[in-house]
């Protein structure tokens, strides 16, 4: 196939447009959809700390520090603030007083479920018009750019 034909610059035009505007609204979006079920208290964040913790999970600072790529000194202002709102609870390790461990309050679990809810929601409207043959077509397309951006600008590819 030639990729130079008109179809094909119009395809590239088109998702270039699509990923721009994706890239440009997505955080909001997901901060928007937080307040309009009822967590108005959260930036995203903090519901990113809180996704990192994890229900049922208790984490050290440092192991959620690695997840979230941010310094212990940005990481213990943004647990101060989710502790204060009552979201997180931090503790230290009874035989090592040097680590802190962190856990969900039933707050942040409430906040994880309705954050994963948006999730659920985003990907299964992405794959409502998909043949199940198409998909690994669109897995791969999504690979393919994720893997561009750790190759060009760094991160992290949980893959």
């Amino acid at each position: 196939m030639d990729k130079k034909n008109s179809n094909y610059e119009d395809s590239r035009q088109v998702i270039n447009g699509i990923i721009v505007e994706l890239f440009k609204n997505i955080l909001t979006i997901e901060e928007k959809s937080l307040k309009k079920r009822g967590i108005k208290d959260l930036s995203i964040t903090e519901i990113h700390v809180i996704e990192a913790i994890g229900i049922g999970n208790r984490k050290m600072m440092s192991e959620i520090a690695d997840i979230l790529e941010v310094t212990m000194g940005t990481l213990t202002t943004a647990m101060t603030k989710l502790e204060k709102k009552g979201y997180v609870v931090r503790e230290r390790d009874p035989r090592d007083r040097r680590i802190v461990v962190c856990s969900l309050t039933r707050r942040g679990v409430l906040a994880e479920k309705i954050h994963r809810n948006f999730h659920d929601e985003m990907i299964d409207h992405l794959m409502v018009d998909l043949k199940l043959e198409e998909e690994p077509a669109l897995i791969q397309a999504l690979k393919n750019i994720n893997e561009f951006f750790i190759r060009e600008y760094g991160g992290k590819n949980d893959n």
